[in-house]
C-alpha cells in the first residue's frame, strides 16, 4: 500500500467532507487512543512471548519405580 501526497490529501479531504470540521479532531483523536492502545497490547504479548522462550520451566522430574 503505497500512498503518495496527493491520495493522503485527497483522503484528508473526503473525510473533511464526510465527518465535518467539528467531528475530525475527534476523530483522530479516538483513532491515536486505539492504535497507542493497539500498539500497547502487541507489545505486552511479545515481551510475554519472549521471557517464555528465555526462561523455560524446569521439566519435571521423572522417579523410578522400584
Amino acid at each position: 500500500m503505497n500512498l503518495g501526497f496527493p491520495e493522503i490529501i485527497m483522503i484528508l479531504v473526503l473525510a473533511l467532507l464526510v465527518f465535518g470540521p467539528k467531528k475530525l479532531p475527534e476523530l483522530g483523536k479516538s483513532l491515536g487512543q486505539g492504535i497507542r492502545e493497539f500498539k500497547k497490547g502487541t507489545r505486552s504479548l511479545q515481551d510475554d512471548l519472549s521471557d517464555s522462550l528465555k526462561d523455560p520451566e524446569p521439566a519435571p522430574e521423572k522417579v523410578k519405580a522400584s
